[in-house]
């Protein structure tokens, strides 16, 4: 708030109060020194110092991968409840899939510096078209008897070696070969812009 010139040492003071209620930390603890918290505290902190400027779009870069689950539950509790409270927009980078299904609307797969498949998250995450997102969606363990874990997917070596992808989604050198194809529904997946459309989804 001071690198920003934002008010005054009051308003500031009554800002950094009113933002350390919203994160679930008691305003007395301001004066502490940053040794002196938890980790799961310090992140409450973080958020705090990026909500301070008060922004609508919020980038969260594996916000919870150094903490333990029982406080990655709480953050990720905060950040919905956050999310709910002040009409925010995440932009929420985790390699953690089962943390995304928590948190996303619509989830965008990346390989190699490129999106390959984007979806609403009920459709990518039960209906995944690309090899390597098919890939990361098999290693995660769902607890739905209905689901069982796709071993046989487990076992190919490489879910990023794209010699192993279908000729469809594989560039062979020439990047311009592929364009996000239409599959209906929000749902877009990296391919050859001749692919068929229907023999993707197989």
């Amino acid at each position: 708030l001071e690198i920003h010139q934002r008010g005054n040492a009051a308003s500031r003071l009554a800002t950094v109060k009113s933002l350390m209620q919203a994160i679930g930390l008691d305003p007395r603890f301001i004066k502490r020194y940053p040794h002196s918290f938890s980790g799961g505290q310090r992140q409450r902190i973080g958020i705090a110092r990026a909500l301070a400027l008060g922004p609508e779009l919020l980038i969260c870069d594996e916000p919870v991968s150094a903490l333990d689950v029982s406080v990655q539950a709480q953050i990720l509790n905060l950040l919905k409840d956050l999310q709910k409270e002040l009409g925010l927009t995440y932009l929420f980078i985790s390699h953690n899939l089962a943390v995304v299904d928590y948190m996303a609307d619509r989830i965008a797969v990346m390989c190699g510096g490129r999106i390959v498949e984007l979806a609403p998250r009920e459709i990518l995450l039960r209906k995944p078209v690309h090899p390597y997102t098919r890939s990361l969606v098999a290693a995660v363990p769902f607890p739905d008897l209905d689901r069982p874990m796709d071993f046989k997917t487990l076992k190919l070596s490489g879910a990023s070696d794209t010699s192993a992808w279908g000729r469809q989604f594989r560039d062979e050198g020439d990047e311009d070969m592929l364009s996000p194809l239409d599959l209906g529904g929000g749902h877009l997946v990296l391919a050859r812009r001749s692919a068929d459309v229907s023999e993707l989804r197989h």
